[in-house]
Parts: structure tokens; sequence; C-alpha cells
């Protein structure tokens, strides 16, 4: 029944557009000029503000027959002006209306039509433009293939103030990528922007604003440019200045703040500059006000997140300025039954997006409290704010969620909230289920916070072991991220490699199991080889945690051993190694690995003369541990050793420059003497 009424339903939709929108069309194929240009006149009134009518027209094809009339050269500037009109208005309908558009090539036909010497007709073509590229479904880098394009837009800036407009708006929305921002650098953006900051138009003066903050946005070279650049004679960075003073619109004070904390953040502007700490922190700061609009103050917290991040001096003012910490509380409580907002649309609107305010003032938390623990104790001490992150662990949004573990990783790092706030409210708990399953940019700062929770000194510790953590942190160390793989490795090195309990230790390995161990050996990431290096020295810490694991693995961690030394790694890479078989040599039993191995041990030799102090240390300190007096065998194996040249070098070494080399290798010579 639903399939046979199906055919119907379509013919009569069909039906509907036809009747009311099929003569515009046909009236674009008259043979009379005049009349074609009547028909895209008419259309352009029947469009305006009618999202169905703009649909329909684009269903029954009128989009390809505006573009052929807006590029035949036959067709009068008037009538390719009304088509690039209609185009434009067809273009600020819905999002399938611009997928249309684009999908009929408007972009390069508007491009080409920008080489016409007609200002309206240039005006219409841009306005179109700007409304196509400034949507989301519109690819950018369709702006860069021509590598004319950028330079002639450059050169129509200076034709009017309507172009100014439509082309600094273009660049703002299209400059998303560290090679968007080179392009428009090299091909004078900065020279050709800069005064229409002075412009007469305040549009103007805005996606001038707008470019640069896209264009400073993480670039050295840009932003190092923009310090020395003059404005009539006044310094960019002081027009931006001015640009934040109070009676300047919002949105004008917010953009001009951006533009300076991405110079700073890019190392153009010191931190201590006073057009840093007392105008553009403060204009920050006054946009969390729950004076201002949502958006306002989602973007105001998170540029100021940003700007004070690496700084703690920064941080330090922030938490003292106009009662911020308290400030941000009323991000979770927006908006709230007494909220002023007497326009529905906007109510409606801030629902929609209250979300993002908790995860703007989770940013700002986290940036605040990076580094002072006074500032820490402040934000913990707001009111329920620990019972917000815990709720912000499980929200259905994927960014609130990534904001509030980021959060509880800033505040992690102190000693005193581990030890009263996070285990008043066992955080670790809702952390762990987030570890369950999340995407990788969640579970890496999740993770991070888990191993500040499994410090020696956290109570959570004990409740975390007991939840089967060293299964999930073994499942981490699969992962495709190095990221996930480290901090894997490093929770399993950190808290429980450093147990005095064998078990934990045999679990460990069982639970790695040897194949992904030695995966995570031969790992092209250097921090991920490094830290399960120093997880593997962890393990072989204790005698009979060492020979009770070499017993079951050493043939496969001697293999692994002497890949690394014989591989191209950095210092610190063998010197881990090295420091790894000086604890198997630590051994009561494993030693004879090393000792029954004449490869490895002219490996060890061969690294006591190596140039690098390090490493000499290291080999020494095995060679000490392995002839050590007080153990059985020792004088055999003295005596091996002895043959194989070990004594001369170290007699040698007993004359090195470094002290401590030094001393290791008379600590070493004093076992033949005794």
């Amino acid at each position: 029944m639903a399939c046979m009424l199906e055919a119907p339903l379509r013919i009569s939709v069909l039906s509907e557009v036809t009747a009311t929108s099929r003569h515009y069309v046909d009236r674009l194929f008259d043979p009379d000029p005049q009349k074609v240009l009547q028909g895209v006149i008419d259309m352009k009134n029947a469009v305006i503000g009618n999202n169905k009518q703009k649909a329909n027209l684009i269903v029954l094809g009128a989009v390809p027959r505006l573009l052929y009339l807006l590029q035949q050269p036959s067709s009068s500037l008037e009538l390719r002006t009304e088509c690039a009109v209609v185009l434009g208005s067809l273009a600020m309908g819905t999002e399938n209306n611009i997928k249309s558009l684009v999908d009929c090539h408007i972009i390069p036909a508007l491009l080409q039509g920008l080489l016409c010497q007609d200002l309206c007709f240039i005006e219409a073509c841009l306005r179109c433009l700007r409304t196509v590229f400034i949507s989301p479904v519109t690819p950018v880098q369709l702006l860069y293939p021509d590598p004319t394009v950028i330079p002639h837009l450059m050169s129509l800036l200076s034709r009017s103030q309507r172009t100014q407009e439509y082309i600094t708006q273009i660049f703002s929305h299209c400059c998303k990528t560290p090679e968007h921002q080179t392009i428009l650098y090299n091909h004078g953006a900065i020279q050709n922007i800069a005064p229409l900051l002075n412009s007469p138009s305040y549009k103007v003066q805005m996606q001038a604003l707008k470019c640069f903050s896209v264009l400073a946005y993480e670039n050295a070279q840009v932003s190092m440019t923009l310090v020395n650049v003059l404005v009539d004679g006044e310094l960019l960075s002081q027009v931006f200045v001015r640009m934040m003073q109070r009676d300047r619109p919002i949105e004008m004070q917010l953009t001009a703040a951006k533009c300076l904390t991405y110079m700073c953040r890019a190392g153009a502007i010191r931190t201590d500059d006073t057009c840093i700490v007392l105008k553009t922190l403060p204009c920050l700061v006054r946009m969390c006000s729950k004076e201002r609009l949502l958006e306002e103050r989602v973007e105001g917290a998170e540029t100021l997140a940003y700007l004070m991040e690496p700084d703690v001096e920064l941080q330090r003012i922030a938490s003292v300025t106009d009662h911020l910490v308290a400030m941000l509380a009323d991000y979770f409580k927006y908006p709230s039954s007494v909220s002023a907002i007497a326009d529905i649309k906007r109510l409606d609107h801030d629902l929609k997006h209250a979300h993002e305010l908790r995860q703007a003032a989770f940013k700002l938390y986290a940036s605040l409290g990076a580094n002072d623990e006074d500032v820490r104790k402040k934000i913990t001490e707001t009111e329920n704010m620990m019972d917000r992150i815990v709720s912000g662990l499980s929200e259905s949004s994927i960014k609130v969620r990534l904001a509030a573990v980021r959060c509880l990783h800033s505040l992690s790092r102190s000693v005193q909230q581990l030890r009263t706030s996070f285990h008043d409210h066992a955080v670790w708990k809702p952390l762990m289920k987030l570890l369950q399953n999340a995407p990788d940019e969640v579970l890496v700062m999740a993770s991070s916070t888990l191993c500040n929770l499994l410090l020696e000194f956290s109570p959570s510790k004990e409740p975390i072991l007991e939840s089967g953590v060293i299964e999930l942190l073994c499942s981490l160390t699969q992962s495709d991220s190095p990221a996930l793989r480290v901090n894997g490795i490093w929770a399993l090195m950190v808290r429980f490699t450093l147990e005095r309990r064998l078990k934990v230790k045999v679990e460990i390995v069982r639970a790695l199991g040897t194949e992904q161990l030695f995966r995570l050996l031969s790992d092209p990431d250097a921090n991920v080889l490094m830290k399960t290096l120093g997880l593997l020295r962890n393990l072989l810490s204790t005698r009979p945690h060492i020979d009770q694991i070499m017993s079951s693995h050493g043939k496969q961690i001697m293999q692994a051993v002497t890949l690394i030394l014989e591989g191209e790694h950095s210092i610190e890479v063998k010197e881990q190694t090295l420091c790894i078989l000086a604890n198997i040599a630590d051994g009561n039993t494993a030693k004879e690995l090393i000792m029954t191995n004449d490869d490895m041990l002219q490996k060890i030799k061969s690294y006591m003369g190596h140039s690098n102090v390090k490493l000499q240390l290291a080999a020494t300190f095995c060679v000490s541990n392995l002839i050590w007096n007080e153990e059985d065998g020792s004088q055999e194996r003295q005596d091996k050793l002895r043959e194989m040249g070990f004594v001369d070098i170290l007699h040698k070494l007993t004359q090195a420059s470094d002290p401590s080399l030094c001393d290791r290798a008379k600590t070493a010579m004093q076992q033949y003497l005794a």
C-alpha cells in the first residue's frame, strides 16, 4: 500500500513545482534579450525571502541557464549583473541550495566575472561569492587552485567599500590552514588590508579585523610582521588596543582582543607587555560577564584560556580580576529561570547552545589552574565545582567531556586536591568509565589524568588498582595513537612497577603479553620506546623479581636489548637500555644471561669506551654489578672479564675527567683488589 502511494505523492509535488515556477525558467530561454532581462528581474523579485521558490527554481534547472547568461559576452552588462544578483539570492537559501550552486561550478564562473571592468557587476559577483564561501558546506579550497585569483582580489580592494567588505570577508572565511595563511601573506594581505582598519565603514573595519585574527593564529611569521606595521603612523597593536575600548561595539572589542592574543601566543608580543596585561586580558574577562550574549561569553572565555595557557603570571592575574573564578560558575546555570531573555528565539537558541558555555568554562578553569596551587584551591572550592566536573565527564557532547577532563587533569596536578577533593568525590569512577569508550583525544587527556591519580600519595590508587586498571592500561598500549601508548606505558611504569609486590609485576607482564612488550620495544615513536624501556627497567628491580622475570622471559629481553644497542637510536635510548642490562647484572641468576653471551659482553666493553659519558657510566655500572665481590661466582666472572680486557679499560677510566665516571671505575676496580 505504501509503495502504491509513493509515486502519486511525488507527482503532485512535482506538479506544484512546475505550476508555480516553470514560467520563470522558461522566460530565461526567450529569444528576445529584453524579455530575458525582464524575466531575470521578475525571478529576482520572486525569490526574495522565499526559500521554497528558490529550491523550486534550482530543481527546474535555473542555475545552469543563469550561469550561461552571466558568462555570455553577448549578454548586456545589466543582464549579467541581474543574473549575479539572482544567484546571490539563491545562495542565501538553504545549505542544499549552496551545494547545488557549487556543483554547477558557480565559483569559477563568478571568479571569471571579476575580470570585467564594470564595478556594479564586480560587486554583484563578489556579493554572491561571499555568500557561497561563508557557508560551512562550501570547500574553501575552491578559492585557491588558480594562482591569479588572490592577487586579482587584492587589486580589487581599492575599487569600493563594498569590494573591501566582501573580499575581506571571503579571506577571513577561507583562511583555514597555514598554507592559506602563507598564500595570503605572500600576496600582500597585510599591506593591503591594514589601511582598511581606518575605513569610515564599520563593516569594512570588522572584516579587516577578522582577517588579521585568522592570519595571525598560530603563525609566527605573520605575527612578527604585524608588530611592525603602521596604520596612518600608528602601530597596528595600538590600533587593536584602541578597538578594545569599552565604547566600541562588543564584536570589535572581542576580535581585536583575539588579534593581540594570537600575536602574543605566536611570540610577537611579550606576555608582560602592558597591551596584554592591562588591555587584552581585562577585555577578555569583561566578555565573560553574564551581561554578555552567550556566544560572546563562550568566545571570550575560550580566547582568555588560550592567551594564558602557557603563562603562570597571566593565570595568577586573571584569577584575581573581576572575580573571574566565581563569575565562571554562572556558566553552569545559564539560562536560568530568571535570565533576562525577552526574545523567545534567543532563549531557544541559548537552550540549544548552553553546553558551549559549560565547555568554555571548563577550558578556562583548566587554564587558570594549570600551575598555581592557590588558584586550584579557589576553583575546587567554587560551589559544586567537583560535582559539575563529574557531570561533565558523562555529558553527551564530546567537546564538553573533553573540556571537563582537561579541567580535571589541570586540577590533578595538585597533591592537596588529589588527597582531598578528588578522593571525596571519587572522581576516578567516572574517569574509568570514560576510558572504556571515548574518542582518542578524550582518551589521551583522561589517561594523563589517571596517571596522576595513580601517584604514590593519591588515596585513589588502591581502589583504581582493584577495579582492573592494569588490563585497561595494557589495552591503551595497543592504540594507534602514540600519545595513548605513551600514557598506558607511563602509568604502568610509574605506579605499578615501583611496587614491591612481585605478583603485581607478573600481572603486568601477563596482561601486556610478551609479544606486545617486545612490539613496543621496536616502536617507531621514540617517546613510546623510552617509556617502554623505563617500564622494563622498573619491572627488573629487586633481585628476586629480576631473577623470576628473566627466568621466564630472559631470551626475548636479551634479544630486544641487543637490537636496540645495535640500532640507530638516541643516546638517551641506549643509556636506558644499558641501565636495564645493569639491573639484569644485579640479579643472582639473571646475570648469567649476560656472562654466557660474549657478544653482549663485547657490546658493554665498546660502550665503556664510547665518547658519551652517560653511556660510559651505564656500561661501567653494569660491569661493577657483574664482578661484585660479595656474590657467588664473582671470582670466575672477574677472571673472564679480565681475559676480555675489561680491567685495562677500567684502569683508564679511573683517570677520566668526569668525576662520576672516575668514581664508578674506581669502585669497580676495588672488586679486583679486594
